[in-house]
């Protein structure tokens, strides 16, 4: 949706587009030439006239999300051209084309200068989340730059964005196959085998941001008794089981997670030293005193607004506090935040909180993030959600 909307910002609040921040807030708006509607491509200018950019508009504290620093056609050329670039991208970290992993994220948002889309890659299959009603606007251009990357190897594209996306207008939001209808399939990542379900799963399926992390954990795991908590359907269970961990627990609260960690874990291993457990996690934890020497602690967000944020602080102290207190003695912690208003200097203090009250000596063997096929826009440092800290317990 183009339109001739102008948008001025007052004097001074160009400096954080001038250094390329893919935001604009409400408050830096000096005046609006027009009645945007949200969705709509609107163009941006200094107080003295000059352009900036141009984005999308909607209502509320980010008034504009930019889509390009350029004056041009947002046409099917435009897409196709980010769509490349993505693409170049991940076949650069060899994701593309390796015979071990066929799952990775093909599209990141701001990481791929494209705020409010998301695109996971499952072996020929595409789940996308859309987070703006702007590029929603756009979805035909994004499928044709889909096709033409993946030709006949692409075969679902599949829109899970009932929840991400604003009902606007006559847009209702709803999760949706847009080419295809299959619900599941089988991805291979470091020649471990997973059954992804986007439809029922979290987020598009599967955790795919913590693949390295993962990587890492095996490397940890020989002869230990290793706990996954918030497991889901079993990621860094698999990678335990591959390090040769003596036991490795599984527990989540949703049972068809753990139904699938069970299917995902017959998938690669036979008579594999692992058991999985339907449960609630601070009740579980209530009953785990000196029995992981490994633990890994990947819960889902505890804030997704400012608002939140004392109380997600609290949250991470609690619950890392509680495992610092019951792990053995030379026990290593993976402990993770996804929650992205949580800085990593504020998840840093929580675990440091949690370990002063635990009374155990704690050293930060590793600090961790997202991989590569979640790259974050140096000028839009928010794009770093995933943090996570690896611990040496004494």
């Amino acid at each position: 949706m183009d339109s001739d909307v102008k948008i001025v910002l007052k004097s001074g609040k160009d400096i954080s587009l001038i250094r390329r921040h893919p935001w604009i807030f409400s408050g830096a708006i000096k005046k609006i030439y027009g009645d945007p509607v949200e969705g709509e491509l609107v163009h941006v200018y200094n107080n003295k006239d000059e352009f900036l950019a141009q984005g999308h508009f909607q209502p509320g504290s980010i008034a504009v999300r930019i889509i390009s620093f350029q004056h041009q056609e947002l046409n099917g050329n435009f897409w196709r051209e980010k769509f490349k670039s993505a693409w170049q991208l991940r076949k650069e970290l060899g994701l593309i084309g390796s015979s071990s992993t066929n799952v990775y994220r093909l599209f990141h948002a701001e990481g791929d200068n494209i705020p409010g889309l998301i695109i996971d890659y499952y072996n020929g299959h595409v789940v996308l989340q859309i987070h703006s009603v702007g590029i929603y606007h756009n979805l035909p251009h994004i499928l044709q730059a889909l096709r033409e990357l993946y030709g006949d190897r692409l075969m679902t594209v599949y829109s899970k964005s009932k929840s991400t996306l604003p009902a606007v207008g006559n847009i209702i939001p709803k999760d949706e196959f847009l080419l295809g209808n299959t619900e599941n399939t089988l991805v291979s990542e470091n020649n471990l085998k997973f059954r992804i379900e986007w439809k029922e799963g979290q987020k598009t399926g599967f955790f795919i941001d913590q693949r390295e992390n993962r990587t890492l954990l095996q490397k940890y795991s020989a002869n230990r008794d290793v706990l996954n908590m918030f497991s889901y359907t079993g990621g860094f269970t698999m990678y335990s089981l591959a390090g040769k961990a003596k036991n490795v627990h599984s527990v989540d609260s949703s049972a068809r997670a753990i139904e699938l960690t069970n299917e995902n874990v017959s998938l690669n291993f036979k008579n594999a030293p692992h058991e999985a457990y339907n449960e609630d996690a601070f009740r579980f934890m209530d009953k785990i005193k000196d029995k992981y020497d490994l633990i890994v602690l990947d819960p889902p967000a505890f804030a997704k607004h400012q608002s939140s944020l004392y109380n997600a602080l609290q949250g991470y102290k609690r619950l890392n506090q509680i495992v610092l207190e019951q792990i053995r003695p030379g026990g290593i912690l993976f402990t993770f935040s996804c929650s992205q208003v949580v800085s990593k200097e504020n998840f840093r203090k929580s675990v440091f909180a949690a370990a002063v009250n635990a009374k155990r000596n704690v050293r930060i063997l590793h600090q961790l993030t997202q991989p590569g096929d979640h790259p974050v826009n140096i000028f839009h440092p928010e794009g770093e959600y995933l943090k996570g800290l690896v611990l040496y317990v004494e």
